[in-house]
């Protein structure tokens, strides 16, 4: 025997002949076996060889480059690939946190100046407000193409979001105290109102101070006006339809005056004003010169707003608006649809 990486010694360490001659049969089999004390104890043969006839056949056995299971003199952790490892992944950890801290901050920083620039309005309506980008994206960077009909405070686009739902985009200029008037009174009243007679109001959105944009459900039918005055025969609403439509707008203007918890006042319910659905249901949509107020209480103002033919005598002459005004303008709108003229409009 002889340690691993030495050769063989000239003199064995133990030496007994046998003759196993009377033993062994013409075929036979060369093995190993140990055993071990009360400790773990391991037992390796890295190189060993046999022959009944060539002594020498143990001189061409291989015994350098074996693996080694002895312990190292120094342990793992005092190593210099260790140190020098552990080293490394300290400073990446220190770099990456440090990183990360200073995106923290930018972010932080971004957030207060946008808060600092926002008017009063967006934080008191902020939940509602939408990403300009996921906006721009729907409509195609406000296309042309996109344009669905164009109001007195701006355009109207079609848009279609990532989750494919079509949306109606209302981009209104905030140069005009009008515009900002009609931008507050949509997203203060619609945004909290909710009914199946009401045109849904998904969110708001603001990219700079001249630009403020409203994002309604899409009503694929358009306004109630294209289907009761001047439109084709084949396209004319029958006179059931227009009274289930009458039925519905009653509906949303019931639940405006009583069914929530503050009084809303449309004050412009007019049949252009009146949304079609895709399965033709009516809502009641523009909450531009809405406002809301305690019930059981008349406004008081001097300011007369509403559209010419639809505002009852009393706001006309001093301004004063109450559920019996928009009352009124829905009485209007009942003739216009049940004659099927518009008012103002001479016909031969």
């Amino acid at each position: 025997m002889a340690p691993v990486g030495m050769k063989r010694p000239n003199r064995p360490l133990l030496n007994v002949t046998l003759d196993l001659s009377q033993v062994l049969e013409d075929q036979a089999y060369v093995g190993f076996t140990s055993s071990t004390g009360t400790l773990i104890q391991g037992h390796k043969i890295l190189a060993w060889s046999f022959s009944n006839s060539n002594s020498s056949l143990s001189e061409a056995l291989i015994t350098t480059g074996l693996p080694s299971f002895e312990l190292p003199e120094t342990p793992i952790h005092k190593t210099i690939g260790f140190i020098a490892g552990l080293t490394v992944g300290i400073l990446l950890f220190v770099f990456t946190a440090c990183l990360f801290a200073c995106l923290l901050i930018r972010r932080d920083r971004r957030l207060r100046r946008e808060i600092e620039e926002m008017e009063d309005w967006e934080l008191e309506y902020w939940p509602h407000r939408l990403a300009y980008q996921e906006i721009d994206s729907a409509t195609n960077s406000f296309s042309d193409g996109n344009v669905i009909g164009i109001g007195g405070n701006g355009k109207v686009y079609i848009g279609k979001l990532p989750g494919g739902a079509e949306v109606a985009v209302k981009r209104i200029s905030h140069e005009t105290s009008e515009g900002i008037r009609g931008f507050l009174a949509e997203i203060s009243s619609l945004g909290r109102l909710k009914h199946r007679n009401l045109v849904g109001l998904r969110g708001w959105c603001k990219k700079e101070k001249g630009s403020l944009i409203l994002v309604y459900d899409y009503m694929e039918n358009g306004s109630l006006d294209r289907w009761v005055f001047e439109c084709d025969e084949t396209k004319m609403l029958s006179f059931e339809d227009r009274i289930r439509i009458l039925k519905q707008v009653a509906s949303g203007v019931f639940y405006l005056h009583d069914g929530w918890e503050s009084k809303v006042l449309h004050r412009d319910i007019k049949a252009s004003n009146v949304l079609l659905d895709k399965d033709m249901n009516a809502r009641l949509g523009d909450f531009g010169l809405a406002r809301m107020h305690d019930q059981d209480k008349v406004t008081g103002t001097t300011r007369v707003v509403g559209t010419v033919g639809y505002m009852a005598p009393e706001t006309v002459k001093s301004g004063r608006t109450s559920t019996q005004t928009d009352v009124f303008g829905y009485g209007v709108l009942i003739l216009e649809v049940i004659c099927g003229r518009e008012f103002g409009r001479v016909q031969n």
